[in-house]
C-alpha cells in the first residue's frame, strides 16, 4: 500500500451518519475527507470545480446507493454512477450502503463501480476496503463478494470459467455503452420540431443499435443465461419466429411496476437535464437569472423531492379521485421543500441592520407564487395518475399505453415542464424580495445579469411576460385547447404545446381575456369572408388597371408614336422637294 494520504468525497442523505463517518474516518492515517454532501448535485459541483485545479486531489468517491428503501432513489443511484464513469472514469468508487439486493449490485458493478461495503461494516474492514479500491483494486463485501466476483480457483455449477467471466464482461461493457448512445439518440427523437430527414436518420441510428444489442446479448450469453433471459421490450424483431415468440411472452407478462415506470422516465430525466440549459424561446424564465450549475442543481433537487413524495403516496394508499383533489397541495408541498433545500433551512443574510431568514421570507410570497405559476402548471394529475396508477395518458386527443414509448415521450414532456414551472416558482420570491442583494447576486446569478441595471430589465421582462400572459397568450391557448410546455431539448430550453379539451376554463373567462377570445372568434369569422372580398376587388383593380387604364394608356400612347412618325416623314418629304428645286 502506497503512503501517500488518500483523499475523499463522502456522499450520503443522512447528515448523522455522514458526520460520523467523517469524524472517524479523519481519525485514520493517510485518510483525508475533503468534503462530506448530502446530494448527487453538490458532488458533481465540487468535482467540477476541483478538476479545473488539480484533478488528482480526489482518490476516492464513498456514496450511498439512493436511500437503500425507494426503489426510485436506487435507480437514480444507478444513473449518477454512469454519469461519474463518463465524467471521471479514472475516479474510484466505493458504495457504502444498505442496499443488498443482488440485482442492484450486479448493476452497480457493470457499470464501473470498484467495490461495496454494507453499512455497519467494521471500522477497521471499511478503512482495509477504501485503501483497496483507492489503489486501483476491488473489494466487494461477503456474500457480494462470492455472488459479484468470484476468487474460488475450482469452479462450480455457479462460478464461470475464465472466458465465461471475461465474455460476461465484455457483453456488460457492450451493453453500457449501447444504452448510453442509445439514450443520447432516443433523446434527440423526442425533440419537438425535428426536421424529417434528421428524424429518419436518427431512427434508422436507433434501430442498428437495438440490433446490435441483440446480436450481442445473443453472441457473447451462455446457452444457461439465454434460457433464464427476459425478453427486451423495444428488441427489433429480426425474424418472424423470434417476433412471435416475443409477442407471446409479452402477452402474458404483467405491465411495468409503478415503481419501474417512474424509475425509466426520471433516469431518462437526469440524462435530459445533463443539457445546455440555455432558454432558447422568447419567453423570459425567473431561472435565466441563475448560472447554469445553479439551474441544474436546482432542478435536480426538485426531481429528487417528487420522487420522495411519490414513494410517500404509495405508502399512503391514496386513491386517485383524492389525487385531483390534493393537486394544488401536492405542487405547494413540493415547492415549499425545494425552496427550503435549495437555500437552506437556516441560511441567513445581512441587510443593512437586519439578519433575514431567507426561507422564512420567500416562504411569505406563497400565494403570489401559487397564483401566478404553481396553479397554472398543467396536466399534473395526468402525469401522478401515470406514475402512481398506471393511468393511461390521453394527450394530443389519443390515448397512449402505458408501457409505449409515445407515453414515455409524453411523460418525459409534462415532468419537465412540472420541474421547470416549480423551479420558476422557487426563484420568483427571491427576485421580488432579495434581487439586488450582493451576496445573492454573486452566489446564484449568471454573469451577463449581475448588474442593477440588468437585473432590473430582467423583471421588467418578466413583469410583461405575466401581463401578456394572463390577458392574451393564455386565453387564446384556452380558446385553441392546448397548453404550453416547456421542455429540455439539446441545444437548451424549449417549448412546444400539446392539444387538451379546456371547455371549463373557457366558461370561466370574463372580462379582458374574454374580450381577447372573441375577437380571435371575430377574426376567424369575418377573415374568409374579407379574404374574399379583397380577392375580388383585387381582381376588379386589376381588370381596371390592365384591360382599361393599360389599354388607353397603349392607345395614346401608340398615336403618339404614330403622330411622331408622320411628322418625320413630312419632314424628309419636304426636304427631299427642297433639294431638287434647287
Amino acid at each position: 500500500m502506497s503512503d501517500r494520504p488518500i483523499k475523499l468525497l463522502l456522499i450520503d442523505q443522512d447528515p448523522i451518519f455522514r458526520l460520523g463517518l467523517q469524524v472517524a474516518l479523519e481519525a485514520i492515517p493517510n485518510l483525508v475527507a475533503i468534503a462530506a454532501v448530502e446530494t448527487d448535485t453538490v458532488a458533481l459541483q465540487i468535482l467540477a470545480e476541483i478538476a479545473e485545479k488539480d484533478p488528482n486531489q480526489i482518490n476516492l468517491l464513498v456514496l450511498e446507493f439512493g436511500n437503500g428503501r425507494s426503489t426510485t432513489s436506487q435507480q437514480l443511484g444507478l444513473q449518477f454512477c454512469r454519469q461519474l464513469r463518463v465524467l471521471y472514469p479514472n475516479l474510484p468508487i466505493l458504495l457504502l450502503s444498505s442496499v443488498q439486493e443482488q440485482g442492484l449490485l450486479l448493476a452497480a458493478k457493470s457499470i464501473g463501480v470498484n467495490g461495496y461495503c454494507p453499512k455497519g461494516t467494521p471500522l477497521p474492514e471499511l478503512v482495509a476496503a477504501i485503501q483497496e479500491v483507492a489503489n486501483g483494486g476491488s473489494y466487494w463485501f461477503g456474500d457480494a463478494e462470492a455472488i459479484i466476483t468470484p476468487n474460488s480457483s475450482l469452479p462450480t455449477p455457479h462460478s464461470p470459467l475464465p472466458f465465461s467471466k471475461l465474455r460476461n464482461n465484455l457483453r456488460l461493457s457492450g451493453n453500457t455503452n449501447i444504452e448510453t448512445t442509445l439514450a443520447a439518440v432516443t433523446a434527440q427523437l423526442q425533440v419537438p420540431g425535428l426536421p424529417v430527414l434528421d428524424r429518419a436518420i436518427l431512427a434508422g441510428r436507433r434501430r442498428e443499435l437495438l440490433a446490435a444489442r441483440w446480436l450481442l446479448n445473443r453472441l457473447l450469453v451462455s446457452s444457461q443465461e439465454r434460457q433464464e433471459e427476459i425478453p427486451i421490450a423495444d428488441e427489433p424483431s429480426l425474424t418472424p419466429s423470434l417476433s412471435s415468440a416475443i409477442q407471446q411472452r409479452q402477452t402474458v407478462s404483467p405491465l411495468l411496476s409503478p415503481g419501474t415506470l417512474q424509475s425509466v422516465l426520471f433516469a431518462s430525466c437526469v440524462t435530459k437535464l445533463q443539457f445546455p440549459l440555455k432558454n432558447v424561446t422568447d419567453i423570459p424564465l425567473e431561472i435565466d437569472i441563475f448560472r447554469e450549475d445553479k439551474k441544474r442543481e436546482l432542478l435536480y433537487l426538485i426531481l429528487q423531492k417528487l420522487a420522495q413524495q411519490l414513494d410517500e403516496l404509495r405508502d399512503s394508499n391514496i386513491e386517485i379521485n383524492q389525487l385531483y383533489k390534493v393537486k394544488n397541495i401536492l405542487v405547494c408541498d413540493l415547492w415549499q421543500v425545494a425552496v427550503t433545500d435549495f437555500f437552506g433551512k437556516f441560511s441567513r443574510i445581512q441587510i443593512g441592520n437586519q439578519n433575514i431568514e431567507i426561507v422564512n421570507l420567500l416562504l411569505q410570497n406563497i400565494e403570489v407564487v401559487q397564483r401566478d405559476i404553481l396553479n397554472k402548471i398543467p396536466l399534473i394529475c395526468e402525469l401522478y395518475s401515470y406514475l402512481i396508477f398506471q393511468i393511461e395518458l390521453n394527450i394530443d386527443n389519443t390515448s397512449y399505453s402505458v408501457v409505449s414509448a409515445e407515453s414515455k415521450s409524453q411523460a418525459l414532456m409534462i415532468l419537465e415542464n412540472l420541474l421547470i414551472q416549480v423551479a420558476n416558482g422557487v426563484v420568483q420570491p427571491l427576485l421580488n424580495s432579495l434581487a439586488d442583494v450582493e451576496e445573492i447576486k454573486q452566489n446564484f446569478y449568471g454573469q451577463q445579469l449581475i448588474s442593477t441595471r440588468e437585473i432590473e430589465r430582467f423583471r421588467n421582462d418578466l413583469s410583461w411576460k405575466y401581463r401578456l400572459r394572463n390577458y392574451i397568450n393564455e386565453p387564446k391557448a384556452v380558446f385553441e385547447s392546448r397548453y404550453e410546455l416547456f421542455v429540455i431539448v439539446p441545444r437548451g430550453i424549449a417549448n412546444t404545446s400539446v392539444y387538451a379539451p379546456r371547455n371549463q376554463e373557457l366558461v370561466r373567462l370574463s372580462n379582458i381575456p374574454l374580450v381577447v377570445t372573441l375577437l380571435l372568434e371575430f377574426s376567424d369569422a369575418i377573415a374568409p369572408r374579407l379574404k374574399s372580398l379583397l380577392s375580388f376587388l383585387g381582381s376588379g383593380i386589376v381588370f381596371i388597371l390592365t384591360q382599361i387604364v393599360g389599354r388607353g394608356l397603349g392607345l395614346i400612347g401608340r398615336g403618339i408614336l404614330q403622330g411622331i412618325g408622320s411628322v418625320s416623314s413630312v419632314e424628309k418629304n419636304f426636304r427631299r422637294n427642297s433639294d431638287r428645286s434647287k
